[in-house]
This record gives C-alpha cells, structure tokens and sequence, in this order.
C-alpha cells in the first residue's frame, strides 16, 4: 500500500520494500542491491504507485500524482535505510522534503525517538548519503531538523564544465551559457552540492523569478529539461548526472524568495535541498549572514538554518513538517 504525504506542496508516495514485493515487482533484498538493478524495477514501481487510476487525472496536473516515491523502511529500527526514486525512475542523493515525509512515515509507526535518527539514501552515482533527523516543534509547528551537513561550491562540487567565472555582489559566480540562451537575465549562477548537485541563478528582482506555469511551457520546458536531467533525456553538456536548478531573489534580510526546476521531476512548488542550496548560495555571495534564512517557494516557507565558523559555512539544517493526505 503506497501513502501519500505533502511537505510544503511537494508530495511524495511512500512504500514498503514488501508491498512491492507482494505487487510482484522485482526488488532485491537489501537497499544497497536495490540501487545497483534500479533499472530492473524502478519504473515498474512508479507506474504502481504514483500513475494516476484511469480517469482520475485532475486537469492541468502533472504526469504523476506526486512528487517521487520513497521506498522503505528496510530495517525495523535505525539506522534507515531508503531510496527515493524520481518520477522518470532516476535515484535521488537527497531530498529534503522528501526526508521530512519519510521521517513523518517512520513517526507514524512509532520508530523516530526524540533524540532522533540517521537515515541512508541509496542511489547509483557514488557512495550513500547519511542524514540525521530529530523530530521539532518550530512557531508551534511540529516537524524534523534535519542535519544536511557541510555543502561545497563551485563546479567542482556538481561535476560540471568549468565555465566562464563572472564578478557579483563583490564575489565570483559562475556564468552558465545554456542558462543565459534560454534567458539573458540568466547570467549569475553559484553552483552548490548538498549532497546532492543545485545550481542556483541569482536575480536582482522578485519579480524577474519565472513561475512554475511559464516552466512548464514546452519550449522553456525542453530547453531547462536538457539541462537538468540526466542523460540520456538531458544534453549531459553542463552536467551529465544532471543538476536541480533554482532562481533566487533577496526580498529583504534573510529572505529569498526562489523557484525550482528538480532534475528528474520539472517544475515543483517546493524543495528542501533546493531551500538549503539556495539559503547557502546566498550566504555565499554576501545576502544573508548566519542563522536563520527563510527561503519562500510556491509550496511554502522553508526555514534553514546556516552555522558559521571562522567565516565558512560548516554546516546547514532545514527544517520541514508534512501531513498524510486522504
């Protein structure tokens, strides 16, 4: 039986490693085995879970009725191990809301102590990602802080082309040719890894950001496609593991407002790693100092907090509650 959860209008299915055993798909035994074969099996697990029932397909929705699938827990007790697989049947190193929906899963069956848990998310592109989580009452909201670490910048740390390097706000950026292409307001990017590989352009103007309805036209839509997704449905010509990429604006001191457009998914009202990308990004280039950043995306706000020694950015938490719909 697949759930369905909403962190900030981003929605996630989550389903046990048995239930797609029993619906008679594939999977092999442990997470890590699970990675390595997501060929075998992953599109067949989001047809299962996340296609729409005949005739139910809500006008002017998205292909699929969430967001991804997260697949676990594989374990009774912690460490957890999981796998969140994209809509297109790719394996995500990270997501932010969708750790927050798991955690909110694992809560529901009683196994996230206060003193909170480490989750593992498998995939195939290198070595597990670890985060830990501790469930949180914040503005009397009750949600998880969740440990994302230390994130690097630059190209570098995305495995993307080394482009043209280009002065802002007093630091240096990056400028992304097929960015600046598709839009010549486009020219400022900073690429940052948190855990998984954002590329964030920065913009003078809120209301220079692009709306989710003007990303999901066909011809900005194949055109970000290409950059954003992996190949073989992306170019692989700026990053060939494909890269999450958001636009980002200062609305007033430590708040951004930001859009997103996910490797793997498209357009999506919000993001947690892409809040924590983008509130770093911006401490970064000099918009925002240590503490907490509140980052405003369609979906909601994301609050992320940065911690900072010796004038570098150590370590980043976001925090995220969701809800279990119908």
């Amino acid at each position: 039986m697949t759930r369905f959860y909403d962190a900030r209008g981003n929605i996630y299915g989550v389903v046990s490693p048995e239930a797609l055993r029993e619906a008679g798909i594939a999977l092999p035994a442990s997470a890590p085995e699970c990675a390595v074969s997501r060929r075998s099996w992953s599109a067949a697990a989001i047809t299962f879970c996340c296609d729409w029932p005949a005739g139910q397909r809500p006008a002017h929705s998205k292909a699929h009725r969430s967001d991804g699938l997260l697949v676990g827990p594989f374990q009774s007790a912690a460490p957890f191990d999981v796998l969140i697989v994209n809509t297109d049947g790719t394996l995500a190193e990270r997501s932010g809301n969708g750790l927050t929906i798991f955690s909110q899963a694992l809560a529901g069956q009683g196994l996230v102590p206060e003193a909170g848990a480490l989750l593992c998310v498998h995939h195939d592109k290198g070595d597990a990602v670890e985060t830990s989580v501790k469930p949180a009452t914040v503005d009397g909201v009750q949600g998880f802080w969740l440990d994302l670490g230390q994130p690097d910048f630059g190209p570098a740390a995305v495995g993307a082309q080394q482009g043209e390097e280009v002065p802002f706000n007093g630091r240096t950026v990056s400028h992304v040719q097929p960015l600046a292409q598709l839009d010549p307001a486009w020219t400022h990017s900073q690429f940052v890894r948190i855990g998984n590989p954002h590329c964030v352009t920065l913009l003078s103007d809120p209301d220079a950001l692009p709306s989710n309805e003007q990303m999901t036209e066909s011809a900005l839509n194949e055109g970000l496609t290409r950059i954003a997704y992996a190949m073989p449905i992306g170019s692989g010509k700026l990053c060939p593991a494909g890269v999450n990429l958001q636009w980002a604006a200062l609305q007033s001191p430590q708040k951004i407002h930001a859009r997103v457009f996910e490797r793997g998914e498209g357009p999506t009202a919000s993001s947690g790693t892409s809040a924590s990308a983008v509130a770093s990004a911006a401490w970064r280039v000099g918009w925002v100092t240590a503490g907490e950043v509140q980052v405003v995306m369609p979906g909601g706000t994301a609050p992320v907090l940065l911690e900072v020694e010796d004038r570098e950015l150590v370590r980043v938490r976001l925090f995220g509650t969701a809800r279990l719909m119908g």
